[in-house]
C-alpha cells in the first residue's frame, strides 16, 4: 500500500501577468481608510460650517445691526463726551442731532467689530476643531478597518506559504466577523482539496510507476536472452518503446500536478547554468539531428528550485531541436537580466508556425498539426509542464512565430 504522503504547506498560486501595467502614481491611491477619514471629517467641517452660520445670523440678529440706536440725548447743558472708539463725538461745537448721530454710528461700528470678531474667532476654533476631527477619524478609520486588515494579512499568509493559517476574529457579531467567518470556511474547504490533490498525487506516482518499472525489467531480461527468436525481439523492443512512452507520460503528469503549486523552499539558482545543463543533455539528440546550439549566457541569479527551472529549460531546448529543420538547423538559447527580471529566450529554426496556434501549443496533449498519438517526439506535456513551473516560480512564458520559421520562446523569472 502506498504510504501517505506529508500534508502540503504550499497553496496554488495565482497567476502573475507582468505585462499589466503597473498603476500611475500609487501613492496617490486613495485607500479606504483615507476615504473614510475624508468622509468623516468632512462632515464635521460641513456642520461646523453650518452651526457657525447660524450662530452667526442669531448674533446679529441679537445685536440688531441695523436698528435705531437704544438712546439719544434730547436736551441739557454742559454735557461733555469723550471716547477713544468713536473719536468723533470728542469734537466741540456738535449739534445735539449731530452728536446723537455719532453715537449711533459708533454704537453700528461697535456692534460689527463685534461680529467680525466672532466670525474670526469661530473659525479659527473651526480649523482647529477640524483638523482634530481629521486625526480622530483618521484612528477611528484604522480601528474600523483593523479586522479587514487582519484578513488581508492572513490571506496573504494563504497566498505565500501556508493553507493552515485562520483568521479567528474575535468580537461582535457583526458583518465583518460573519466576512471572516466565511473566509476561514472557505480556506478549510481548500486545504481539504489540497490535501487530497497532494495525497492523489503522491498514491498515483507509486501505484503508476511500480507496474510500469516491473514490465521495462521483465522486457529487458527478455531481450536479454541470446537464444530469443527475431520475431520476440523486435516484439519486446516494440513493447519496451511504448513502455518508456507511457513511463514519460506518467512522469510528466506527476510532475504537471506538482508544479502547478507554488514553490515554498527557495534557493538562489544561476540560470546560465541551468540552461547549460539542459543544452548538455540535448547535445547528442541535436547532433544526430544536425541541429546546431549556439547563443550567450549572462549569469543571473533567480530564487527557486533548481530542478523544475532546469526542466523549464529541457523542455524548450529539446522541442527546439525535435521540431527544426532536417538540415542546417539551429537552436539559440540566451539569459540575461532585463528590467530587474531573469529572461531565459530559446529560439529555433524550423517549420512554419501560425500566430493563431501558439497558445494552443502550451495545452496538454497539444501539438502542431499532429495527433495526439501520431507523434514520437513526446507525449505533449513539455510545454504545459515548462508554463506551469514558470507560474510556481511568480514568472510566465510567451511565445511568437520566428520570421522565416520556427519559435521564439521567452520565459521571465522575478529575481
Amino acid at each position: 500500500m502506498a504510504a501517505t504522503p506529508a500534508p502540503p504547506t504550499a497553496p496554488p498560486k495565482p497567476t502573475w501577468d507582468p505585462s499589466r501595467p503597473a498603476p500611475p502614481f500609487p501613492w496617490l491611491r486613495p485607500t479606504i481608510r483615507i476615504r473614510l477619514t475624508l468622509l468623516y471629517g468632512g462632515m464635521f467641517l460641513i456642520a461646523g460650517i453650518l452651526l457657525l452660520s447660524i450662530i452667526y445670523l442669531l448674533a446679529a440678529q441679537a445685536l440688531d445691526t441695523g436698528s435705531q440706536p437704544l438712546f439719544k440725548i434730547a436736551g441739557g447743558t454742559d454735557i461733555k463726551v469723550t471716547s477713544e472708539n468713536c473719536p468723533t463725538v470728542n469734537a466741540t461745537r456738535l449739534s445735539l442731532d449731530d452728536f446723537n448721530a455719532a453715537i449711533s454710528d459708533c454704537i453700528d461700528h461697535q456692534r460689527q467689530v463685534a461680529l467680525d470678531n466672532l466670525l474670526s474667532r469661530s473659525l479659527m476654533a473651526l480649523l482647529g476643531l477640524a483638523v482634530i476631527a481629521f486625526a480622530f477619524g483618521y484612528a477611528m478609520a484604522g480601528r474600523v478597518l483593523s479586522p479587514l486588515g487582519r484578513i488581508t494579512r492572513t490571506a496573504r499568509a494563504v497566498a505565500g506559504s501556508d493553507l493552515s493559517r485562520r483568521i479567528e476574529l474575535d468580537g461582535p457579531d457583526d458583518e465583518l466577523k460573519e466576512l471572516a467567518d466565511t473566509f476561514d470556511e472557505m480556506l478549510e474547504r481548500l486545504q481539504r482539496a489540497f490535501t487530497a490533490q497532494q495525497r492523489f498525487v503522491g498514491n498515483a506516482s507509486h501505484e503508476l510507476r511500480t507496474p510500469l518499472a516491473i514490465n521495462r525489467t521483465l522486457l529487458e531480461v527478455h531481450l536479454s536472452d541470446p537464444g530469443a527468436p527475431v520475431e520476440l525481439q523486435q516484439l519486446g523492443k516494440t513493447l519496451l518503446a511504448t513502455n518508456e512512452r507511457s513511463e514519460q507520460l506518467v512522469e510528466g503528469l506527476l510532475l504537471l500536478a506538482r508544479s502547478d503549486n507554488q514553490i515554498v523552499e527557495r534557493k538562489p539558482v544561476d540560470l546560465a547554468e541551468v540552461a547549460s545543463q539542459a543544452i548538455d543533455q540535448a547535445h547528442a539528440e541535436a547532433v544526430a539531428k544536425h541541429v546546431e546550439i549556439r547563443g550567450e549566457r549572462s549569469p543571473v541569479v533567480v530564487q527557486g528550485n533548481g530542478v523544475l527551472l532546469e526542466r523549464i529549460a529541457l523542455n524548450l531546448v529539446q522541442n527546439a531541436v525535435r521540431y527544426n529543420v532536417p538540415e542546417g538547423g539551429w537552436v539559440e538559447v540566451t539569459t540575461e537580466s532585463r528590467h530587474g527580471q531573469a529572461v531565459l529566450v530559446v529560439s529555433n529554426t524550423g517549420p512554419v508556425v501560425p500566430a493563431y496556434e501558439i497558445d494552443n501549443l502550451f495545452e496538454p496533449f497539444r501539438r502542431l498539426r499532429t495527433e495526439r498519438t501520431g507523434s514520437d517526439k513526446g507525449v505533449g506535456l513539455g510545454l504545459s509542464i515548462a508554463r506551469s513551473v514558470a507560474r510556481a516560480h511568480g514568472g510566465h512564458i510567451g511565445a511568437h512565430p520566428r520570421e522565416g520559421g520556427g519559435l521564439v520562446m521567452r520565459v521571465t523569472l522575478p529575481i
